[in-house]
């Protein structure tokens, strides 16, 4: 599914127009990455947690020439299902 098509699916279902539900789309994520920024940790009950991991640097491989490079350390986000998700798979 795509934005757009999510965006359509939003706002049939809540009765309001695609531009309402496309603020509320872009407001949702915009909160959750200022959370996760701030916070580390977003959890929607029933649905499931955002929170963001570290990955420390580490030694890798070039695969096409076979050289050895560092790999800098970074952060990521990860994302466990809450039961209620999980239950309705």
């Amino acid at each position: 599914m795509t934005k757009a098509e999510f965006i359509e699916k939003v706002a049939k279902d809540a009765g309001i127009s695609k531009v309402a539900a496309g603020a509320v789309l872009k407001t949702f994520t915009g909160q959750v990455t200022k959370t996760l920024k701030k916070e580390g940790k977003v959890t929607l009950v029933g649905f499931g947690t955002f929170s963001k991991t570290k990955r420390k640097a580490r030694k890798g491989r070039n695969p096409q020439t076979g050289e050895a490079i560092k790999i800098k350390a970074s952060t990521g986000v990860k994302f466990k299902a809450g039961r209620a998700l999980k239950n309705a798979l």
